[in-house]
């Protein structure tokens, strides 16, 4: 296949083009060049901003088009009707777009409506900006449109720290803070998987929309910490703090502690999403600690000392600590 990559510089489409070439496919990356990609044998770069200029790109001659960086209706409407030609138009998207606050969820599931008009992406936006994406690239292509909504996407080149943080916590050993229980279910997907399924999916021709994530309760967050202390040599201990404690204290689900959150959000349904349909077209996991392990290879390559995104301060996790303990003196 000649396929087209929207972005393909930073992670998913990193990985993506990878998986591409992998496959023996031709691949171009079209990006503002903001971010620096490693040349590949291969790959076309193609420098260009999507959002207001896509004449460097050919309207025609694309097997399949795939998009890992649209999250504004106007800029995706453009790309998709300049690459209207296309065979196929792949979208990646988020579980976010669905309401959370369902029990369990599935590609049928409600995906709330955008409140008011905006582009800006932030917390509130972010799902329903991505849903109306959605929309526009299903009904630019019809049977021909692919919609993909992974979970939180984790491992090597992952900038977030979301998940990044545990693989260096674990590492760092000491004693680790950890939101209680460690029977929570928790959900999250290795790039190089969702990456894999992309192009598994376009060279099956398949088409509509597929949840990629892991499977519900496939993962605990025990789970989690016991992989990255293990991965870290064991030198990390553990001590599980009860949602109570943390909530008290301010301690900011998702940002502070990465993975967690409360019951007392209501958002139970992002760690039960049903992935029946993509299992059954192809999607497979590698195994928890090759993820984690690839992971801390790959936070060796980074600067020790550098602004992290998510979790905790040392500082911080040391006074939450000690407040924990003095309360249970």
């Amino acid at each position: 296949m000649n396929v087209l990559v929207l972005g393909g510089s930073i992670f998913l489409g990193r990985h993506l083009v990878d998986a591409l070439l992998e496959g023996g496919h031709r691949v171009t990356t079209f990006a503002r060049g903001v971010h620096p990609a490693p040349e590949r044998a291969g790959v076309t770069r193609v420098l260009g901003d999507r959002t207001n200029d896509l004449s460097p790109l050919a309207r025609d001659g694309w097997d399949a088009v795939v998009d890992v960086c649209g999250y504004v209706p106007r800029v995706v409407r453009a790309s998709v009707r300049h690459l209207a030609a296309a065979g196929r138009y792949a979208f990646v998207s988020s579980i976010s777009v669905y309401d959370s606050k369902q029990a369990e969820l599935d590609e049928n599931s409600p995906t709330p409506a955008l409140q008011r008009e905006t582009e800006t992406v932030d917390g509130e936006t972010y799902g329903p900006l991505k849903a109306a994406c959605e929309r526009v690239v299903t009904d630019g292509f019809g049977e021909r449109a692919l919609v993909f909504r992974p979970g939180l996407i984790v491992g090597p080149f992952d900038a977030s720290d979301r998940f990044t943080y545990w693989v260096d916590r674990g590492a760092r050993g000491g004693e680790m803070l950890a939101p209680a229980p460690p029977e929570r279910g928790v959900q999250f997907v290795d790039v190089r998987d969702v990456a894999a399924f992309v192009v598994r999916a376009l060279e099956m021709h398949l088409a509509g929309t597929y949840n990629v994530t892991s499977e519900p309760q496939d993962h605990t967050f025990g789970d989690v910490v016991e992989a990255v202390c293990r991965a870290g040599n064991g030198n990390a201990r553990t001590t599980w703090v009860d949602e109570r404690f943390l909530e008290q204290h301010g301690v900011e689900p998702w940002s502070e502690l990465p993975l967690w959150i409360p019951e007392s959000m209501g958002e139970a349904g992002f760690n039960h999403v049903s992935v029946a349909r993509a299992r059954r077209d192809g999607l497979t996991f590698r195994p928890l600690a090759a993820t984690v392990a690839d992971t801390l290879t790959w936070t060796h390559t980074l600067e020790p000392h550098r602004t992290r995104k998510a979790g905790l301060d040392p500082e911080r996790e040391q006074e939450l600590l000690a407040a924990w303990h003095a309360r249970h003196a």
